[in-house]
């Protein structure tokens, strides 16, 4: 299928869209997702006729290009809402390609859904992902950290790159300690590992999962059960690594062995770990420059929950806390 040809002169911008359905799809019902793009842009007037989008005003060809990345989404198949619509908008913007972004297709779940990056952050967090070792994905609440590296991790394990998967994570709570909890060792850090299980369900389901932990492919334990060992042909995820203490942290890099990969998440505004002495924090300058390792920093503009929730991110970080 031809992609929308946007024609440029000094005025107006000219956006050819080929396809009634895709018009329909690109400016919503009742033209929500075209009242997005014109409250985002007021200094620019839309005007609509047909399969052509005209554009005038101060940010025209920034509008344009809008549609022309949208048009290239729905034409692979996806469907986009008003979170899209803001997202192509900042992307577009920062001279970004949002169509690269939300067509690069990570794995199907096993409901049929697709997972891919959200934001451009994410995209680049998990080629980074894909061209490194070891990777420490650094961020927010909501910007996918940990979700997109257990995409990665069942990638893998579905091309065959590795043989199993290592999640972890250390057993530090925010305000609440394990002692306290009932049962043994496992049931008391079995809640506490929950969003790694969560988001394996997501990927494979339940049953799936279930399987792949009994027969050992997939491992999901505290991090303290990590010494002494070394983790060959393995994909490996530290989550909230904020909360490791400069040894644990040490301890869990040097786990690694012969065609492993690992990926460290974590939260520097969140840390919980007795004292405040983090293994994350300053850890880059004393990594800085290994080959196969690499930081990706998502931010506010990476969180892909409820806008509110990047608005609530943007705020505390304007605070310093």
């Amino acid at each position: 299928m031809e992609p929308a040809r946007t024609t440029t002169t000094d005025r107006p911008t000219i956006v050819h869209v080929t396809g009634n359905h895709l018009m329909t799809d690109l400016l919503g019902p009742r033209d929500e997702l075209l009242d997005v793009v014109e409250d985002a842009f007021p200094q620019t007037v839309i005007s609509v006729r047909g399969n052509e989008i005209s554009v005038t005003g101060q940010e025209a060809e920034h509008v344009g290009r809008v549609f022309q990345e949208l048009v290239l989404v729905l034409e692979q198949g996806q469907r986009i809402g008003d979170d899209d619509v803001r997202r192509t908008i900042d992307m577009v913007r920062a001279d970004e390609r949002p169509s690269e972004v939300f067509t690069h297709e990570l794995l199907r779940t096993h409901r049929g859904g697709r997972v891919r990056p959200r934001t451009s952050g994410q995209k680049r967090y998990v080629d980074t992902i894909a061209g490194n070792i070891v990777t420490f994905g650094i961020g927010p609440a909501g910007t996918g950290k940990s979700w997109l590296a257990v995409a990665m991790a069942v990638q893998a394990l579905q091309r065959k790159d590795v043989e199993r998967i290592v999640l972890t994570r250390p057993a530090v709570e925010a305000g609440e300690r394990l002692g306290f909890l009932p049962g043994d060792l496992m049931a008391k850090v079995d809640p506490y590992l929950r969003p790694l299980y969560d988001a394996l369900h997501d990927m494979v389901g339940p049953e799936a999962a279930q399987k792949l932990l009994e027969r050992g492919t997939v491992e999901v334990a505290p991090l303290a059960f990590m010494r002494g060992r070394t983790l060959n042909n393995s994909f490996i995820i530290l989550d909230e690594a904020q909360n490791t203490s400069p040894e644990q942290m040490k301890m869990f890099l040097t786990r690694l062995g012969f065609g492993s990969k690992a990926v460290i998440t974590g939260d520097v505004t969140q840390v919980d770990v007795p004292g405040g002495r983090s293994g994350l924090l300053d850890l880059q300058r004393i990594l800085e420059g290994i080959d196969d390792l690499a930081f990706v920093h998502l931010t506010g503009k990476d969180v892909v929950r409820h806008r509110i929730v990047a608005d609530i991110v943007d705020a505390y970080a304007e605070r310093g806390t």
